[in-house]
């Protein structure tokens, strides 16, 4: 019996970052010799709303000839759903084999967060936009499916918002919690980081508190190999001083833990995973 090697899995949908997901995943595939796949889903939810809304309005006599238009258009745009999904696979595929990795690809039919999760024992890593086609002019939002397949996978993701340049300089944003610790076995443990330099910044108002926190994890990444350790403390808002922080030191990848308050305490404050993810301006490594 053999075990399936994880993989790196990157979402597309043809929207403006695609090229910078594949660019990210591949350089993720290079570093961690993981195999690398493309992933597009068709949802057909659009089509069947149409249906239902037209089919109130349908008069007597006509309805049946009107459905079985409706039925065909759907066909047609089934179709055309399906051809354009595999030339976009097709594209990413040749662009990131000039890269030196060769991808698999699945098309697959439904929502993007139920194909995720049912995918997820074989992810090593998950790669995908900021904002997909929906919602890629709008700069104060993030995708629609974003923050549900964040909370449903327990896999580290990889949030691409800008154009792919080849990572140097991380920060790791550390409070002491079980997800900043896991970030930081991560990152001592990972081939990923390797050669890297590491900015491991906390933001905490005790002083005393975040010398101890930062001693501890600094301890471990400086027993990795081939990593540059770089600590600071910061106080005030932890959103906006590790976005402002990530701006004055040229931070190329932020890795953080995601979404460690309850849903009432982001219904209620708003989660500091989502302020993040609005306000960084490079890309973000959530680990839950």
């Amino acid at each position: 019996m053999t075990t399936q090697q994880a993989q790196v899995l990157a979402c597309i949908d043809g929207a403006a970052l695609t090229e910078s997901v594949c660019d990210y995943a591949a350089w993720i595939s290079q570093k961690t010799e993981a195999p690398l796949k493309l992933l597009h889903t068709i949802n057909h939810h659009h089509e069947t709303s149409i249906k239902s809304d037209l089919t109130g309005n349908i008069g007597l006599g006509t309805q049946e000839h009107l459905l079985e238009e409706i039925t065909n258009l759907e066909q047609q745009q089934s179709k055309l759903k399906m051809q354009q999904g595999k030339l976009i696979l097709q594209a990413a595929t040749d662009h990131i084999e000039k890269k030196g990795v060769t991808p698999t690809n699945s098309q697959r039919h439904g929502d993007l967060i139920e194909a995720v999760i049912d995918l997820e024992d074989s992810i090593r890593v998950l790669v995908l936009g900021l904002r997909g086609q929906v919602h890629e002019n709008q700069e104060n939002q993030i995708g629609a499916k974003l923050e549900a397949i964040i909370r449903s996978l327990h896999r580290p993701i990889l949030i691409v918002n800008e154009q792919f340049k080849t990572p140097k300089c991380i920060m790791l944003a550390y409070d002491g919690s079980e997800a900043a610790d896991k970030a930081v076995d991560m990152v001592a443990s990972s081939p990923l980081y390797s050669g890297l330099s590491c900015h491991l910044v906390c933001v905490n108002n005790n002083v005393e508190t975040a010398s101890k926190l930062l001693k501890k994890a600094e301890a471990k990444l400086q027993s990795a190999d081939n990593i540059t350790v770089i600590t600071t403390k910061l106080k005030g808002k932890a959103d906006l001083e590790l976005c402002a922080y990530q701006q004055q030191h040229d931070i190329d990848l932020t890795v953080m833990g995601a979404f460690s308050h309850s849903r009432l305490h982001d219904m209620l404050l708003g989660s500091f995973t989502h302020k993040m993810l609005i306000n960084t301006k490079k890309p973000l490594l959530l680990l839950r």
